[in-house]
């Protein structure tokens, strides 16, 4: 009778053991991990521009005379600028500069790396103290015979008006020559004649022979030479010193040349 009554205390104990448990809830599964981040990609720095050129030609001038800006700038460019008066330029050019004292020109180049800048130097220095007029008196030359003789052409490159090295060297010897005339001949004039070669229209030519005459008295008047006293033409093309066609030809035909004012 007691094995009987053990027995159905330990069935009911299981039983009830077993109940107990499957009422027990059962634990969420755990949450699945997060999607991985996306990557982040950095761009690239932007370079700084890179100024692959910038000159001054010549690098040594007399007060007076003039030096040719050069430069050339490369890559992701937003601006160029050239300080000491010049200002803003393309990223590739050239100008002509006449400092009346020693000059350092800064080019400075931005663009989203950054900036760049580049430096050239034009050393200025005085021009050597003119020879004393001729004695034209003495001599007994009138003005025309000493302007022909001793006040020699300028010559320009083709399809220009400035004026180039070998021009400024006969110019400023022709400065001291046009001086010591009008000293000497106090209503003497003298007409500074600008000419071009065959090629290109008259018209076209006239306008080029205009600037050559006026390059070619600027310089002058900067050494020194009354302004009131130089007088300009054009004859353009009209009045060759050669007439074959050649580059030999058409040098001789550019250039600016001296006469007796009327």
């Amino acid at each position: 009778m007691f094995s009987k009554r053990k027995l159905i205390v330990t069935w009911l104990a299981v039983t009830l053991a077993i109940f107990a448990a499957g009422c027990k809830k059962k634990a969420p599964p755990p949450p699945p991990p997060p999607p991985p981040a996306p990557a982040v990609t950095i761009p690239p720095t932007p370079s700084a521009p890179t100024v692959a050129q910038f000159s001054a030609e010549p690098t040594s001038i007399q007060r007076g005379q003039s030096s040719t800006l050069r430069w050339e700038v490369s890559g992701d460019v937003t601006s160029v600028s050239i300080d000491q008066a010049v200002g803003t330029v393309q990223s590739t050019g050239s100008r002509t500069v006449s400092p009346t004292n020693s000059t350092t020109y800064t080019l400075t180049a931005a663009g989203p790396g950054g900036r760049t800048t580049a430096s050239a130097t034009v050393t200025v220095t005085s021009p050597p103290p003119p020879p004393p007029p001729p004695a034209a008196v003495v001599t007994g030359r009138g003005p025309e015979q000493i302007l022909g003789s001793d006040v020699q052409d300028a010559f320009f490159d083709y399809d220009k008006s400035d004026v180039r090295g070998d021009a400024r060297d006969v110019l400023t010897r022709n400065a001291a020559a046009i001086k010591g005339i009008l000293n000497s001949f106090p209503n003497f004039t003298i007409v500074v004649e600008g000419h071009c070669d065959e090629r290109g229209s008259a018209e076209y030519n006239l306008g080029l022979g205009d600037r050559r005459a006026s390059s070619a008295k600027d310089f002058l008047v900067q050494l020194g030479v009354p302004a009131d006293r130089l007088k300009t033409i054009s004859y353009g093309k009209e009045r060759p010193q050669c007439t074959e066609e050649n580059e030999s030809c058409w040098q001789r035909n550019r250039r600016a040349h001296f006469a007796p004012g009327q």
